[in-house]
């Protein structure tokens, strides 16, 4: 069963990949644009993050990626343009206070250690750098910021190379991407501090860690959880 939704998740992000261009598209679509989030989307086209979920088959709209198209309008036979647009209107607004107080305001339960040591060479801005990018050698350890249990593990994700992502709790996830080699398979268990990945360049123009942490399906700032050093 685990083996078939694998299949399932990989043939739905090769699809995803293959409607990725740069061409012009059709009214009703949206090519997504460095800094992105569903929720800035849904709030520009007066929809709702569920709507812009629900057309395109999205099981986790953290995942878009720059060049990717959207339907940001509903599908033929569906519920109206207006409907949608006024019941976006309200939840729109809604979405856009609780993404600003999750992204100002650190969540309660957390506390990670540095996935790598190394130099940080950009850090979280909320819009063109969703995490921090930490460099070094190729082959540095990456280990788990936290305990938790990797939900992602590959390279189909465009712009992230090699990524884990692992999910600490019902809150919070992390990922690690651009990884050299990642040794640790999706279903496991990992410790905090153990190693789950090497440094690499995959899908990067250096060697670098590219370092997340997702706070109720939003990014926020790492350095609000790691320790000074």
């Amino acid at each position: 069963m685990q083996k078939r939704m694998r299949r399932l998740v990989c043939a739905s992000l090769i699809a995803v990949l293959a409607a990725c261009g740069t061409g012009p598209v059709a009214p009703g679509f949206y090519r997504v644009e460095r800094g992105d989030t569903v929720s800035k989307i849904a709030r520009a086209n007066r929809t709702t993050v569920n709507n812009i979920k629900r057309w395109n088959g999205l099981t986790n709209p953290d995942a878009i990626e720059v060049g990717q198209v959207l339907r940001i309008a509903p599908p033929a036979g569906s519920a109206s343009a207006a409907e949608s647009s006024a019941a976006g209107a309200a939840s729109a607004k809604s979405e856009a206070s609780a993404e600003a107080l999750s992204q100002n305001k650190a969540g309660p339960g957390v506390t990670l250690v540095w996935p790598a040591q190394g130099s940080v060479i950009r850090g979280f801005d909320g819009k063109n750098s969703k995490g921090i990018d930490i460099a070094n050698a190729a082959g540095t350890p990456v280990v788990a910021a936290a305990t938790g249990n990797v939900v992602y593990a590959g390279n189909g994700l465009r712009g992230y190379g090699n990524m884990l992502i692992v999910k600490h709790d019902d809150e919070y996830l992390t990922a690690y991407a651009h990884n050299r080699a990642l040794l640790v398979k999706e279903g496991q268990t990992v410790q905090q501090g153990q190693q789950i990945a090497e440094m690499g360049d995959t899908d990067s123009n250096r060697t670098m860690l590219h370092f997340e942490v997702r706070y109720m399906g939003r990014s926020t700032d790492p350095a609000r959880y790691l320790p000074p050093r």
